[in-house]
C-alpha cells in the first residue's frame, strides 16, 4: 500500500494516512525498513503493508516510496572547488 506520514512523535512511533484507509495506522519505528525514525519527516510518501494487532490495524514493513529519498540520500556531497589559477 502508498500513504503518507501524517504524524511523528517524540517516542518512536507516528501515523501513517492513506486513501482507502477508514483510518489513520499506527506504526512504531521497529516496523521502519532501510531508514530510521530520524530521518523520516511528516508528509512523507511511504509504502507499508498492514498487519493486525490486538488494538487494530498496523503498518509494517515501512520504506520510504521512490523518489522520497531519506535524508542521508538526497544531499549529495560537494567536492571542494579548485581555486583560479591566475
Amino acid at each position: 500500500m502508498v500513504g503518507k506520514i501524517k504524524k511523528l512523535t517524540d517516542k518512536g512511533f507516528g501515523f501513517i494516512t492513506g486513501e482507502g484507509l477508514e483510518k489513520d495506522l499506527f506504526f512504531h519505528s521497529n516496523s521502519l525498513v532501510g531508514i530510521t525514525f530520524a530521518e523520516l519527516r511528516e508528509g512523507d510518501s511511504v509504502t507499508f503493508e498492514t498487519a493486525e494487532s490486538p488494538k487494530g490495524l498496523n503498518a509494517v514493513n515501512v520504506q520510504v516510496a521512490s523518489g522520497d529519498a531519506a535524508p542521508s540520500e538526497a544531499v549529495a556531497e560537494e567536492a571542494p572547488s579548485e581555486p583560479a589559477a591566475e
